[in-house]
């Protein structure tokens, strides 16, 4: 399940790639708290992550505020969700920046739940790794 984190940070870039298209500058936080609605401190933190990640840049000062790091056609929905919410793997045997052994498991190769996990893994990172942050301003899925 996408946690509040992702979702929120989702709908906040989302919101600066739309704005950016309307060739609008830096977004102030307030701002973008208030039209997404969005707690501010909760937003501050996510917004700090994804800057420090380079998918988003800073101003400070008067005009200052949040954009676009890089373009929207370059920063993946899986990209995000990694970020805010680690590892997409459903189980951490599947996982590769976490992967762990299931404590349970007494042979990963003939474990019948890592094989339809497997699917539901490689599916799921499929259609966030190809669908762009400008996909998701359109609306289009790629599958």
């Amino acid at each position: 399940m996408l946690s509040k984190k992702a979702k929120y940070g989702l709908q906040a870039i989302i919101f600066l790639a739309k704005e950016e298209k309307k060739k609008k500058g830096p977004i102030q936080i307030s701002e973008l708290a208030e039209k997404e609605n969005i707690p501010k401190k909760f937003l501050e933190i996510i917004l700090l992550e994804m800057r420090k990640q380079g998918i988003l840049h800073s101003k400070m000062g008067a005009g200052g505020g949040y954009s676009l790091g890089k373009s929207a056609d370059k920063i993946s929905i899986g990209q995000i969700v990694r970020l805010l919410d680690g590892p997409l793997a459903q189980v951490s045997c599947l996982s590769k920046t976490a992967y762990h052994k299931c404590d349970e498991c007494k042979d990963e190769k003939t474990c019948e739940i890592r094989k339809v996990m497997k699917k539901v893994h490689e599916s799921t990172a499929r259609i966030l790794d190809r669908t762009s942050l400008a996909d998701a301003v359109k609306g289009k899925v790629n599958i």
